[in-house]
């Protein structure tokens, strides 16, 4: 269909920077501070000019847009462990195949980024970022989107809005599935170790090893669900209080692989064998799983798709496009090695049948 003069000019085609001024009673170098993500700027103003923006749905000229760098934003809550490394891995291989860069920011163990490295952000203008288990501010999303730089989430720590895209691993059914796989096995005594209980892969991994429990008709004891921070040393410390219950667990499900690791060495220091003496299951299936002595049983978690998936789609909405859902989650799976067995000896730890 050609379009003719009287035709309407679409809204926001109007809508200028002296416009927004006008309606929200400031200055234009006022909106463009705004619009840079300039911190010398009050937040009552800037809430107000905002609102504007996104009432309009105002974007920056295409010329403008195609002046911001090739970089990738790739921010961490922390950069300690392996399980980050998958990451990197994942999002570099999509910048690679897109003539980008990858810039590795950490928010030294916060959830929730700091105001310099906003600053920073806004003023290095990245095709997109991608963020891992984090949470950001009302304020922090509202100066992303005015500069128009997207952000997408990896394994979100907490529920992201529905404004904010998310990837992230069938978490639930990975707590099901390693957690029913031991119950096959004969174990009735099952410990979990998970992360912190405010971290949302932590939780619904939980919920899944209590729905296996129930559904194989064995009761939920709070006594064997201990919570870590998904590292080595809180596998170790959790292991040592669970091996002083009167009735302690036959079998634990980890719910990481350094976690599982910490469990391996408390396991070893208190003179048990693996998985003779106890079975063990993990979470993520990093390189280490297949280093340990016996090989770690986990459950794999596809951090490098994740973080493929995330970064292109942080480069599809930089370039408009825009997703059907905001929630991708790709499925995990049971890798089975040798740090799982039936338990040794029928009792109170075993479900009848014994070792098989």
């Amino acid at each position: 269909m050609t379009t003719t003069s009287d035709d309407p000019e679409p809204l926001t085609s109007r809508i200028t920077i002296a416009r927004i001024a006008a309606e929200t009673g400031v200055s234009v170098p006022t909106v463009s501070k705004v619009l840079n993500g300039r911190p010398d700027v009050a937040e009552s103003t800037r809430a107000r000019v905002e609102a504007v923006i996104g009432k309009y749905g105002y974007r920056r000229r295409a010329d403008e847009r195609s002046r911001r760098s090739r970089l990738l934003e790739l921010m961490f809550h922390e950069l300690e462990s392996t399980w980050a490394l998958e990451i990197i891995r994942g999002v570099e291989c999509v910048a690679r195949e897109n003539g980008m860069a990858v810039v590795l920011a950490e928010s030294s163990g916060r959830h929730t980024p700091g105001q310099s490295w906003l600053e920073s952000v806004l003023a290095r203008r990245p095709v997109g970022i991608v963020s891992v288990c984090s949470d950001f501010t009302g304020g922090q999303l509202a100066k992303l989107r005015a500069r128009d730089i997207p952000l997408v989430v990896v394994d979100p720590a907490g529920a992201p809005g529905p404004e904010t895209p998310s990837i992230g691993a069938t978490n639930w059914q990975g707590g099901l599935t390693a957690t029913r796989h031991l119950v096959e096995l004969g174990h009735r005594r099952i410990a979990m170790i998970g992360g912190p209980d405010g971290v949302l892969c932590s939780r619904a991994r939980i919920d899944g090893y209590r729905t296996a429990l129930e559904t194989a008709g064995l009761a939920f004891d709070p006594a064997l669900v201990r919570r870590g921070d998904f590292h080595v040393r809180s596998g170790y410390r959790e292991l040592a209080s669970l091996l002083t219950l009167p009735d302690r667990p036959t079998a634990v499900f980890a719910g990481s692989d350094l976690q599982a690791l910490g469990v391996y060495e408390a396991a070893r220091d208190a003179g048990l064998r693996i998985p003779d003496d106890l079975s063990v299951i993990g979470f993520d299936d990093l390189p280490v799983a297949r280093w340990l002595t016996p090989e770690l049983t986990t459950i794999r978690q596809p951090l490098q798709e994740m973080a493929a998936a995330g970064a292109r789609l942080a480069i599809s909405l930089a370039r408009g496009t825009h997703p059907e859902s905001h929630r991708l989650e790709l499925a995990t799976s049971l890798v089975v090695r040798h740090s799982t067995a039936a338990p040794a000896h029928r009792g109170n730890g075993a479900l009848a049948g014994g070792r098989r």
